[in-house]
């Protein structure tokens, strides 16, 4: 199962979506195609200094919803994926190594845009639209 929630999550071309909220409850959302899943509870994600990131200091909870537009609503696919923030890096050699393979894939100016590397642990996966199924059957 896990297996194939890396591969779901990790295929490429995908973006999607990371909600966040601050102490105050004050929520934003935010698109995004560079959350990566490295190993089974793990997930990485660069970010800008902005609003999502601000957010993820106040409160390291997230959800990462991955959307696949289907013919009717039963058959659009996709996940919602749990996060808490472990750790940031917003300078060294994580950060400096995560630039560099950036740079390789979208370009140097936009490898620059990233501010910070964080890592989540997976707290939970839940289908897109839950109707009392697996999340195995959502994809």
């Amino acid at each position: 199962m896990t297996e194939r929630l890396m591969e779901y999550f990790n295929r490429q071309p995908r973006i999607g979506v990371i909600s966040t909220s601050n102490r105050n409850g004050m929520v934003d959302c935010a698109v995004y195609g560079s959350p990566r899943m490295i190993d089974e509870k793990t997930v990485i994600v660069a970010f800008a200094r902005g609003r999502t990131f601000a957010n993820l200091q106040d409160n390291p909870h997230a959800v990462y919803m991955i959307m696949e537009p289907g013919g009717g609503l039963a058959d659009w696919k996709g996940l919602r994926v749990y996060l808490r923030m472990k750790e940031a890096f917003d300078s060294g050699p994580k950060l400096d190594e995560y630039r560099s393979q950036m740079a390789k894939i979208v370009g140097e100016q936009a490898a620059g845009m990233i501010a910070v590397l964080a890592i989540f642990e997976i707290t939970q996966v839940r289908p897109l639209i839950d109707f009392g199924q697996g999340w195995e059957k959502s994809i």
